[in-house]
């Protein structure tokens, strides 16, 4: 769904937003939203064709629409708490899938890249 055959790939967040359904769209701007709010700082790029919130020259998180859900990437295996909320949602070993048509977890998502923002700043 990310990309339909000819259409060019999107250079900005709001270029891959604009050219989702409704539905995806809306789902993904409160996803947005909560990674932001989770990684102040944050600057956001497009990479691999979907949308990605960095911190400094490393990598944080990347989020994408689907058909049936939205995902985010790379969700490492977080200690207690955190990881069991998490671990329903897993997809595979680092993704994590957030379906349509159930409310948005936002505070669960904002844990979630709070926690790879402390994970990225231990890399440095």
């Amino acid at each position: 769904m990310r990309h339909h055959p000819g259409m060019t790939a999107p250079g900005t967040v709001e270029e891959y937003l604009a050219a989702l359904p409704a539905e995806a769209r809306a789902v993904l701007e409160q996803v947005r939203a909560a990674v932001l709010r989770g990684m102040p700082g944050a600057t956001e790029t497009v990479r691999y064709g979907m949308p990605a919130a960095v911190l400094g020259t490393r990598y944080g998180l990347h989020y994408a629409a689907w058909k049936k859900h939205a995902a985010l990437y790379p969700v490492p295996v977080f200690d207690g708490d955190l990881e069991a909320e998490v671990a329903p949602l897993r997809s595979g070993k680092d993704a994590v899938h957030l379906r349509y048509g159930r409310p948005v977890p936002g505070d669960l998502v904002e844990r979630i890249a709070s926690a790879v923002a402390a994970l990225r700043r231990d890399d440095r």
